[in-house]
């Protein structure tokens, strides 16, 4: 049995996911993270990917979205009513000429939490969507799971963090140390399920009938749309019909490579319900609300995910190229 984890962007909306998971790791002996095959993550999913397969835990990955969150979007500070009317009023007006938040912030925050590890010390095999801006291509950071991945591994895991979660207008574009500059992978790959379907697959040789997979969204918001719509009618809802077009997508595919649901069981998805509207990429002040659906989530899903995904650890991941400090 291969079990695959993927986590779904969605900016401050990524602390439900983190609640989750957190709730789910209070059960085990070991960091949640050592108990898949592979991590999949986009955006913030991303950013939690990463972290869990260094091996930190998910409960201190909740904390930097609730501790630091509002540092990191802008809102920390005073929380009078004025206050944050004023400060939202600046950042409305920030956003009409430049990224809305600050990306030095987003990285100090990070660093605080990754460090400069490198993605060659992951723990667990990774994949991180992005989106070359320059090339109009993608790009993917990967562990060392293939004899043809010879260099994202000797990269900085902080590169990849930033550049997934580069979301276009809220972040500048994340140059790289090797200057290439890189946007969110939400892009093209907001929901990353399928990517790490057919990466376990056809690159890692594994069975389509062995595999497992956890798909956690951030939230699905529930929304109509007009029956004839022009641009006005549809308005800020396209973005959310295209990301909704390609996550379905995504799920199509994991669901046809393992035979699911005709054959078996083998995908796992949770992404709680939620009004239209009701959260955003970055209203941190909702965390509270967000964390409270991931814990209760968990709750409900325990039951149901411990027998298939966390009875033990799985194998541990042994790199095809290994960083020389570590071969030493």
């Amino acid at each position: 049995m291969r079990r695959i984890l993927s986590i779904d962007g969605g900016g401050i909306k990524g602390t439900q996911p983190a609640a989750f998971l957190a709730g789910l790791e209070e059960d085990l002996d070991e960091p949640i993270g050592h108990y898949f095959d592979l991590i999949a993550g986009t955006s913030t999913g991303g950013i939690l990917a990463i972290g869990l397969a260094l091996g930190i835990k998910a409960k201190t990955l909740l904390e930097l979205y609730e501790n630091r969150g509002p540092t990191i979007f802008g809102q920390a500070g005073d929380k009078s009513w004025l206050g944050q009317k004023a400060r939202d009023a600046r950042a409305a007006f920030r956003h009409l000429v430049k990224p809305k938040h600050e990306a030095s912030t987003l990285r100090d925050e990070l660093h605080a939490v990754l460090g400069d590890k490198l993605i060659g010390e992951a723990e667990t095999r990774l994949l991180i969507p992005a989106w070359d801006a320059d090339q109009r291509s993608v790009y993917i950071y990967k562990t060392s799971h293939h004899p043809r991945l010879t260099k994202d591994y000797r990269k900085p895991a902080l590169d990849a963090a930033m550049a997934t979660s580069a979301a276009p207008t809220y972040f500048a574009r994340h140059k790289t140390v090797d200057d290439v500059g890189l946007l969110d992978g939400g892009t093209w790959c907001n929901n990353p399920v399928g990517v790490a379907t057919v990466e376990a697959i056809s690159m890692l040789g594994w069975s389509s009938q062995e595999l497992h997979i956890l798909s956690l969204g951030c939230v699905d918001e529930v929304y109509m749309l007009p029956e004839s719509p022009g641009k006005a009618g549809l308005g800020l809802k396209a973005l959310s019909l295209l990301m909704d077009g390609q996550s379905r997508g995504a799920l199509g595919i994991a669901r046809h490579l393992t035979g699911d649901p005709h054959d078996r069981t083998a995908v796992h998805r949770y992404s709680p319900s939620v009004p239209d509207g009701f959260f955003s990429l970055d209203d941190t002040t909702k965390i509270q609300r967000l964390k409270g659906l991931g814990a209760s989530s968990a709750r409900h899903a325990s039951p149901t995910l411990t027998p298939i995904f966390f009875q033990q650890p799985a194998e541990p991941f042994v790199p095809v190229h290994q960083l020389e400090r570590n071969a030493a």
